[in-house]
């Protein structure tokens, strides 16, 4: 004869219903299911890493440029005047600025200096690319003789070779500010002929001035990557209303 008292009925009952609903770990698919969410989780820090990582860079990237510029030499355009003489429109323009110390100390050991202006005039069409009507280009090298103690400015429309030999016109100046004032003034110049343009047309005249660093010897291109003393760059972009020439 077996005798069931109340407190071993009990205690089979809660063994019972623990062994139901108790969470069954050692099952393969939970080992499946808890392998995703790490998984899941993992991807999630990764990527919320990365995106950290790539702000962090963005933010020194436009730190430095931003630096850059500030620090960068200051060019302005204090005249900039088209007028048209007979059969083309010319162009006079005046820049202000001073050369930074490293640049004037490259120049007294004997670096030519290259500077470029360039101007181009563009038909604006809404249904297509703007047409470019006219391209002209001035090119600058400035030189300091050591010997002579006097600069020597070479200008071109073409660019001109490194030793500045074949060129058109040479001028030696006995300072350094002359021979400057000679880059900042620009007089008259031809820029686009009156039979290029055409009636009821809307006209963009586009003007850059900067130094370029594409005329150096290219040690030299790398030496001055990065450093603001060699970033002296202008431009201008304005709507010009042309008036076609008129027939005889």
């Amino acid at each position: 004869m077996a005798f069931i008292t109340r407190c071993s009925k009990r205690t089979c009952l809660f063994e019972a219903g623990a062994s139901l609903f108790a969470p069954r770990w050692g099952a393969p698919w939970a080992f499946g299911i808890l392998g995703d969410f790490c998984l899941g989780v993992l991807k999630a820090c990764k990527l919320h890493l990365l995106l950290m990582v790539f702000g962090l860079c963005a933010l020194t990237a436009f730190q430095g440029v931003h630096a850059q510029n500030t620090n960068a030499p200051v060019v302005q355009l204090s005249e900039f005047k088209l007028e048209r003489q007979e059969d083309a429109y010319l162009l006079s323009s005046t820049l202000n600025f001073d050369l930074p110390q490293a640049v004037e100390d490259a120049l007294s050991k004997g670096i030519a200096l290259y500077f470029l202006a360039e101007v181009q005039v563009a038909k604006e069409r809404w249904y297509w690319y703007d047409k470019y009507l006219s391209r002209q280009e001035r090119h600058f090298r400035l030189s300091y003789n050591p010997l002579s103690r006097r600069w020597r400015l070479v200008t071109s429309s073409k660019p001109i070779p490194n030793s500045g030999l074949g060129v058109t016109m040479g001028v030696a100046y006995d300072s350094l500010a002359e021979a400057l004032s000679a880059i900042k003034r620009s007089t008259q110049w031809r820029v686009v002929d009156a039979t290029d343009i055409e009636a009821n047309g809307k006209y963009r005249l586009d003007y850059q001035f900067k130094l370029d660093l594409t005329q150096f010897p290219r040690p030299f291109q790398i030496g001055t990557l990065g450093e603001s003393d060699w970033t002296m760059n202008v431009k201008r972009s304005q709507s010009v209303a042309f008036e076609p020439l008129k027939a005889p």
